[in-house]
């Protein structure tokens, strides 16, 4: 079985939002959908170790910000590689209105958003799959809206080519950023996304 198979699907990418206790949190998705036209309904799976995940349980309200092809990478850094446990992703971020719902959306690199009210959950396991009510909505801007395959080509930064094929390397699983040492340090923080050493592997390129 060719799991890549999987990414031949075609996925758009959203910053997912909600809030609860007076706390904003946003993360990356890449599942969501409109489920029915009559009543208007939208679906959004969300991960279950996202802190967002959590928001959207607590307060049953989120905002879905729709991602352009004039998304730079910065966005998908802040949503997408930091938790909102420990970071406060809107600390000094500009680009974001709240809406009448009282939640925030991203201005920038956006083409639209989406205010939606939960009507149902549907636990998947790993993820959530929340089936909601579309409230309000706009059109923000009239660019083409941003692929995951769009991401992977155009706004992911490339890993660099190591000098010498052959060459043993550590390789961040998230961003394919590559690190030429023998030793990768126990405190190394990815340069591109932040992450740590414990999400580095060696390989053989």
């Amino acid at each position: 079985m060719d799991r890549e198979t999987m990414y031949n699907l075609t996925y758009g990418l959203f910053v997912l939002t909600s809030r609860s206790g007076g706390k904003d949190s946003g993360c990356i998705i890449n599942t969501a959908g409109q489920v029915t036209a009559e009543p208007n309904r939208v679906s959004a799976a969300v991960n279950k170790a996202n802190f967002t995940h959590d928001l959207v349980k607590k307060s049953g309200i989120f905002n879905v910000s729709i991602l352009s092809r004039q998304a730079g990478f910065e966005i998908f850094r802040r949503f997408g590689f930091q938790s909102g446990r420990q970071a406060d992703k809107f600390a000094d971020f500009k680009d974001w209105r709240r809406s009448a719902n009282g939640l925030c959306y991203v201005t920038s690199g956006t083409n639209g958003y989406i205010s939606a009210e939960v009507d149902q959950e549907i636990d998947l396991g790993s993820h959530t799959l929340f089936i909601a009510g579309v409230k309000d909505m706009e059109v923000l801007s009239s660019e083409v809206s941003a692929t995951y395959a769009y991401y992977q080509s155009h706004i992911k930064p490339k890993p660099e080519k190591p000098k010498e094929t052959g060459t043993a390397v550590w390789r961040c699983r998230v961003c394919g950023y590559i690190y030429e040492r023998e030793e990768l340090p126990a405190d190394y923080i990815c340069p591109v996304c932040r992450h740590p050493a414990s999400d580095f592997e060696k390989v053989t390129l």
